[in-house]
């Protein structure tokens, strides 16, 4: 492959042989002392360490255990294209023990992965650049202390939290699975990659590795690779601490295929393994390798620290020694094994990309229609006509559930959005959110190309699996009961951090939940989801706010949203009498104005809350008092919008003020002041029907206008 003048690898090459040119006969000896594998798995080796050292923090450990494994994964298995990181059938690898990020940064360097910008436009420049390498884990630098997808090319998923990457790594290939379901065709292999995740121990004992390794077993994920780094260590020390079950086994009664690699250095070993992945067909693979952590510091007696801290200079220099390493070289990349890179994972990449493009050139004349449909995909651009079906509800004091009018409109998309899938933790006939047009069919052991996926009851997982199906293009939703976001709320937080668009659908949202009681009825959980970077928090108050935050949601490409839904009726308002509900689109609008366009008192509430409030102004206006309702059904987008648009819908000069929602009181200060009323929940619910909750916790006409003419009251004082 040429490569310009100005290629920063070339110019790193250069460099080298410049510097090697002062001590030849050093470099001569130090060179042929190494095969060319142990001289590639040592410079792995001494560039983490070295970063570790230099940032004082990090996990030197792991990835000097574990390049023998990511060395042989990489040059002779991976196939993925260093010039292009983001072609659409390559190889995902994982590195799920994200502690260990010092082992990935070194390996996208020495492959030269190049650097894809924010719009996953190819820069040409290198993803890990030596110096960002050296600047491990300092501000702006490339390489942070755990993974970061959208911050460095190369890096599939973000990961840190254990076991979060190979939970991930199932949606990943699932959506493989289901892309080549519908779109390969006879000749036409086009979707057809595998996902590899490397895990520790620490993946192993969090439980939703287990959640998605049983699902995976379940679905027969025959593309899906996990490697266990079995070396028996965690920050505390030995996993006989905490730790002592038998992992092949549990893997075993999961489905899985199991293989095992006895010394992490075997590469021959490791050779096997992997073409005993390859072969296998009608399930998932787990290859447990056993290693020595920090292998080749033969001083370390602390294992604990040498897994989670810098191993120190002398440590350092004696490690080399062991490697045959010059002990003062820092961060020292000989060239051949830039070259060695580049002749097997660069030529080996290049070449299979090139092929598959070539296929696609084919499959875009044979079924043009298919291909624009993977087009989309790959930009997330939803469907022409996804939207010509979706219904208006007419004005109804009885109403419609939002989550019935939601598992409406959700199906009258997903019937013209091929692309849009997801289910439920067990949940759907309750959430609903079941597709149910003629073709949507089921996700099973059988069939992976239906709309349907049964998570079974694992909401973590779940939350964990949608981030995968996003990180591969797909539109995906899951659903479950608001109270039980707490389950995924690890999943749903790196969605927010990956800025990936994952459609969340939590119903039975309030103290309506009834005689389920307080461990159903969710009290902080709205407010703390709004407390989530990039998470756009959306309660609709009746059948047409769902509708329009149905398409305020699908033109979303890079922020997850949670939809929270009630499972009681409420009421559809007039919309001839009352603001449209595209007025959602702002975040929040003011649904019903003082009738001399002068209020007192400003009436704000989300949800079923609302119509309650728009009672009240009824009542109030009936005491001469003039009230606004503001419907205010995501605090995110409100955020959102400008300063003038804010003040129009709150003006400052109100200082009366109600905030009223079924949930902890937590947060509204911010719309109604210090001093403003908020009628909200103070402690959990109880067990009753709703009636009777309503009451006692005041969520009544009554109670919203007491507090109303108490805040009018005292602001004119």
């Amino acid at each position: 492959m040429g490569q310009r003048k100005d290629d920063p690898m070339e110019r790193r090459l250069r460099a080298f042989k410049n510097i090697m040119l002062v001590s030849p006969g050093f470099y001569s000896k130090f060179s042929h002392m190494q095969t060319i594998d142990s001289l590639s798995i040592n410079t792995i080796r001494t560039l983490c360490m070295d970063a570790v050292q230099k940032a004082n923090s990090g996990h030197p450990g792991t990835p000097m255990a574990m390049a023998p494994v990511v060395y042989v994964l990489w040059q002779e298995f991976l196939r993925f294209d260093p010039e292009d990181p983001i072609w659409p059938d390559r190889d995902r690898f994982i590195l799920s023990a994200g502690h260990a990020s010092t082992l990935l940064y070194s390996v996208l360097h020495l492959a030269g992965v190049k650097a894809v910008n924010r719009k996953y436009e190819r820069l040409g420049d290198l993803s890990v650049p030596l110096d960002d390498l050296e600047n491990f884990r300092q501000l702006e630098s490339r390489c942070p202390g755990h993974p970061e997808y959208r911050w460095t090319s190369g890096v599939e998923t973000t990961t840190g939290p254990l076991g979060q990457g190979v939970a991930t790594s199932v949606g990943i290939a699932l959506a493989s699975k289901w892309l080549a379901e519908r779109y390969n065709r006879p000749n036409f292999p086009l979707f057809d990659y595998d996902v590899y995740a490397l895990a520790g121990d620490g993946c192993m004992m969090e439980g939703i590795s287990s959640e998605a390794a049983s699902l995976a077993g379940h679905l027969r994920l025959s593309n899906l690779c996990w490697i266990y780094d079995n070396n028996h260590i965690t920050i505390e020390g030995n996993t006989s601490l905490a730790f002592s079950e038998d992992v092949a086994g549990r893997f075993l009664a999961y489905g899985w295929n199991v293989h095992r690699v006895s010394n992490a250095n075997d590469l021959d070993l490791l050779r096997e393994a992997f073409n005993h992945f390859k072969k296998a067909t009608d399930r998932p693979t787990l290859i447990i390798v056993d290693s020595h952590i920090a292998y080749g510091a033969p001083t370390k007696q602390d294992t604990s620290a040498a897994h989670g801290e810098p191993l120190g200079e002398e440590e350092i220099r004696a490690t080399k020694r062991r490697y045959g390493w010059p002990e003062d070289a820092k961060f020292m990349v000989p060239p051949e094994v830039l070259e060695d890179f580049r002749a097997k994972i660069g030529q080996r990449g290049a070449k299979a990309r090139g092929d598959w493009m070539e296929l696609f050139a084919a499959y875009e004349k044979e079924y043009p229609e298919l291909a624009a449909e993977t087009l989309s995909i790959q930009h997330r651009e939803p469907p022409k006509g996804w939207d010509a079906d979706i219904p208006t509800f007419p004005p109804d004091a009885k109403g419609i559930a939002s989550r019935d009018s939601s598992g409406k409109v959700l199906n009258a998309i997903a019937k013209n959005h091929p692309w849009l899938i997801g289910g439920s933790a067990d949940l759907s006939p309750s959430t609903k959110t079941r597709l149910i047009f003629e073709g949507a069919g089921e996700i099973g052991r059988d069939s992976l190309g239906g709309r349907n996926i049964h998570f079974g009851i694992r909401e973590h997982a779940m939350g964990a699996i949608l981030n995968g199906l996003a990180l591969a293009k797909l539109r995906v939703f899951g659903s479950g009961f608001l109270i039980f976001s707490d389950y995924g709320r690890g999943s749903l937080r790196l969605a927010a951090i990956m800025e990936l668009p994952v459609i969340y659908i939590f119903t039975h949202d309030s103290i309506g939940v009834g005689e389920d009681g307080p461990t159903h009825q969710p009290v902080e959980q709205l407010p703390s989801l709004r407390a989530i970077p990039g998470l756009t928090d959306i309660r609709p108050c009746d059948a047409n706010e769902v509708v329009e935050a149905w398409r305020v949601i699908m033109e979303m490409k890079h922020e997850p949203v949670a939809l929270i839904l009630s499972r009681q009726a409420l009421p559809t308002l007039d919309r001839s009498k009352f603001a449209p509900a595209t007025g959602l689109r702002r975040g929040a609008y003011v649904l019903s104005d003082a009738s001399n366009g002068s209020p007192e008192v400003l009436l704000i509430a989300t949800g079923s809350e609302v119509s309650l409030c728009v009672r009240a102004q009824e009542a109030l206006k009936n005491k001469g008092i003039e009230a606004r309702v503001i419907s205010i059904p995501s605090w995110k987008l409100f955020e959102d919008q400008d300063a003038t648009y804010r003040e129009s819908v709150l003006p400052s000069q109100i200082k009366a003020r109600v905030s009223v929602e079924q949930s902890a009181r937590f947060g509204w200060e911010r719309y109604v002041g210090i001093d403003g009323a908020r009628i909200g929940m103070r402690t959990f619910g109880e067990s009753a029907p709703l009636q009777k909750l309503v009451t006692k916790f005041g969520f009544t006409v009554e109670a919203v206008v007491s507090a109303a003419e108490e805040q009018v009251k005292s602001t004119k004082r």
